[in-house]
Formats: structure tokens, sequence, C-alpha cells
């Protein structure tokens, strides 16, 4: 099949790679322009552009996916479908109406559960306890479009927002080569949301600041936005107006607590011989691997050896309200 692959960051490598393997003629790899990167601002090739590199195949990078030029571009290609992965652009009618076959999206949750930016990451932060790829294809509404195929995957209690990208990016390549086959078989029935019965939910764009987290509420919803956040924004505290990022950590329950750790009050720090911990409301965390503002990443136990003095009786600040 003829096809324009849309896409940018990692998840969307693996379902281009599958796609090329399985035979298709990828007519043109489109994906976000090369942007400055690290502390001295070097441009960085997107890393679906370095895996379409490395396959020979043509990449397009358009400022706007609207332009026209861009759309005529798509237009002179004549693909079948256009798949597209996380490219980070809305697509607009003019685009979506080119193909044959149609737009078709490979978005990481179970639909209409979590539309929009970030999936992935809201299913961790929510409790949820599977999540999975939909195919879908795209209309003018925001991951609205029906619903192609499906398969879902448990969320483990160690999963974070990189090992479950890493986990949804593999089933994304094996659905959209499925999807593909039935496409062309003429055996898919594309499926309105609205016929689940499963009431829609939406997961915005993550700012660094959705990594603050609140001690005021209870330790199990900090626990699983410190995995939800990892590896980007990252989660925080504020401790005497330094950010410490808390990378990895295990949460104990109220009942768990020991008893000097039950007398403190939310939002303050401890270190015990096993550790740091952090009280909140209800529960606590025990922080595993941290990192203080101008600081190198470090386990809890070498964090306290060099800077104990920081973490006794230090009280987090009080989450900001944005």
């Amino acid at each position: 099949m003829r096809i324009v692959y849309m896409g940018t960051p990692d998840f969307a490598v693996l379902p281009l790679k599958r796609l090329y393997e399985e035979g298709h003629d990828i007519a043109a790899v489109v994906t976000q322009p090369d942007r400055p990167k690290g502390r001295h601002g070097e441009l960085s090739a997107p890393p679906v552009k370095i895996a379409a590199t490395e396959l020979s195949l043509p990449v397009l990078q358009p400022d706007k996916a609207s332009e026209p030029s861009f759309i005529a571009q798509i237009r002179e290609l004549d693909p079948e479908v256009i798949v597209v992965a996380a490219y980070g652009q809305i697509l607009k009618p003019e685009l979506l109406s080119l193909p044959k076959r149609g737009c078709i999206n490979i978005h990481a949750s179970l639909l209409p559960r979590w539309r929009g930016a970030s999936p992935i990451a809201m299913s961790i932060i929510s409790g949820d306890s599977k999540t999975g790829i939909t195919t879908m294809y795209m209309e003018e509404g925001l991951d609205t479009g029906d619903i192609l195929l499906q398969e879902s995957i448990p969320i483990e209690a160690d999963d974070t927002e990189g090992s479950l990208t890493e986990k949804l990016s593999v089933l994304g390549a094996e659905l959209i080569c499925r999807t593909l086959c039935r496409l062309s078989e003429g055996s898919l029935r594309p499926l309105p949301q609205a016929d689940t019965g499963i009431p829609s939910t939406y997961a915005g764009l993550m700012k660094k600041s959705d990594g603050e987290l609140d001690f005021s509420r209870d330790a199990l919803e900090a626990e699983r936005r410190v995995r939800g956040l990892y590896p980007w924004p990252g989660a925080f505290v504020r401790i005497d107006g330094k950010t410490l990022k808390i990378h990895s950590c295990l949460y104990i329950p109220e009942e768990g607590l020991s008893v000097s750790l039950k007398a403190l009050s939310e939002g303050c720090l401890r270190a015990e011989e096993d550790g740091i911990y952090l009280r909140f409301s209800k529960g606590g965390l025990r922080l595993i691997e941290i990192q203080l503002e101008g600081k190198k990443r470090m386990a809890a136990e070498e964090f306290l050896r060099g800077s104990r003095s920081f973490i006794d009786g230090a009280r987090c600040e009080a989450k900001k309200e944005v």
C-alpha cells in the first residue's frame, strides 16, 4: 500500500520501521522540523527523521502541515493512506481528505478514554489498570474518529511513562500492520466511539508545572504522578526555594508508616536509616532516586551522605497554584 507516514517522537519509530519491513511503499515520511536541544541549543533531528534517513526514505519537515505548498506535495505523492503516529500538529480537512483510503491514527490509549496529547501519562496518573493502542480514522475533531482496531495491555505497578511508551510503540507497530492488511481486504468494520458506551476523557499537553507534587493529597496519587511524568517533565517538590526532583519512589500506605513518620506534618521530609521519607496527608513516599537543583541525579542514600542537613527537619513548600 502506498503510504505517507507522519510521526515525530520515539513512539512513532517502530511503526515506521515495521511498515517498511512489511513492504509497504512509503512515499514520504513527514516529521517536525529539527529543534534546538541541550545546553548549547544545537539543532537536533526528531527520532522519526533519524529512522527514516537510515531507511533511505524521503523526509519532509514543514513548519506547518496546513501550508498550501506542503498539501500540494502530498497531493502529488498520491498516497492511498496517511498513517499518523504522534506527529504533533492538528491536521486540516484539506489534508485529511487527500488519501483514497483515509488518514489512520495510531493512538496510545483505548479510545474514547484519553483523547489528546498525553494519554500514556494520564493512564498512569489516573491509576488505570490497563491501556492500549487504538487505530482510528482521523476527522476534524481531536481523536474523535471511528475506531478500527484496539488492543490492550496491563499497566504494571512499576510502569513509567517511558516504559509504557516503549511497550505501546511495539503494540502500535503490530496493530497498524494488521489494520492496513484488513483495510486492503475490505474486512474492517469501523466503530463510532459513541457506540462503545465508554465515557470520553481528555489528556491535555503536559507542562513542567504539572510535575509539582501536592502533599496535601494521598501519597498514592503522588507516586502515580512520579511514574506518569517520568522521564518528562518529571515530578518535584520545592524546599527553601530549590527544586528537588523525584525520579523514582516507593509508596507507603498510612498503615505502613512508622510511628515517627506518622507524627510528621504533611510536606515534611525525614532521613531514616533506610532512606528519605516524604509525608503526605495520607501515607508517604520513600524517595529512591532524587536530584537537587544544580546537582547530579543520585540514590537517596548517596544524597544523605553529603547533604543530610538539607533533609533533616526540612519542609516542602506548598504547591503553587497555576
